[in-house]
C-alpha cells in the first residue's frame, strides 16, 4: 500500500512538471484514454484527446507562463486498483502562492501494465466568503461540527 500511495503522489508530481513544461501531449498521457476533466468553470472535457487539445490550446493563451501546485488532503484506496485524492490545488506565475484557491478530486487507476493514471478531475474554486455565510447559515454542515458524515457530507 505504501507503493502504491507513493506512485499516486508521483502521478500528481508527474501532472505538475508537464504542466510546468506546457507539454499537452505528457500531460494528457497521464490520463486514462477515456477521462473526464471538469474544470472550475464547469466544462468537462471527455476524453485524453481532447484533455490535450484543451490544454494545447490554454498553455499557449489563457494559461501561458503558468504552473500549478498541489497540496495532497487525502488519498484513499478502494480496491487494489482506485484511489481517490484530494488537493487542495491552483496555478500561479511567478512564485507559489501561500493559499490555493481550488479543491481538486482525482480519481485515479491502475493500467494493467501496472502504471497510475487519473480516470476523472473536478476542481472546484473556493469561495471562502460564502462557505463561511453557509456554515453560520447551518452550523452543522461545517466539516468536523460533530454532524454525521454521510454520502451528501464531505
Amino acid at each position: 500500500m505504501d507503493d502504491d500511495r507513493t506512485a499516486v503522489m508521483l502521478l500528481v508530481s508527474a501532472l505538475e512538471d508537464a504542466w510546468a513544461s506546457h507539454d499537452a501531449d505528457a500531460y494528457g498521457a497521464l490520463f486514462t484514454s477515456d477521462a473526464t476533466y471538469t474544470t472550475f468553470l464547469g466544462t468537462r472535457y471527455r476524453g485524453r484527446a481532447e484533455i490535450v487539445e484543451s490544454h494545447r490550446a490554454l498553455f499557449t493563451r489563457a494559461l501561458r507562463g503558468t504552473r500549478i501546485a498541489n497540496e495532497i488532503l487525502d488519498i484513499r484506496f478502494y480496491g487494489p486498483d482506485t484511489a481517490v485524492l484530494t488537493s487542495s490545488g491552483d496555478t500561479y506565475k511567478g512564485g507559489r502562492p501561500d493559499r490555493l484557491g481550488k479543491v481538486q478530486t482525482y480519481t485515479i487507476v491502475r493500467r494493467p501494465d501496472g502504471a497510475w493514471r487519473v480516470a476523472a478531475f473536478q476542481n472546484t474554486k473556493r469561495r471562502p466568503l460564502l462557505e463561511e455565510l453557509s456554515f453560520r447559515l447551518a452550523p452543522g454542515a461545517r466539516p468536523g461540527s460533530g454532524a454525521p458524515v454521510t454520502a451528501e457530507r464531505w
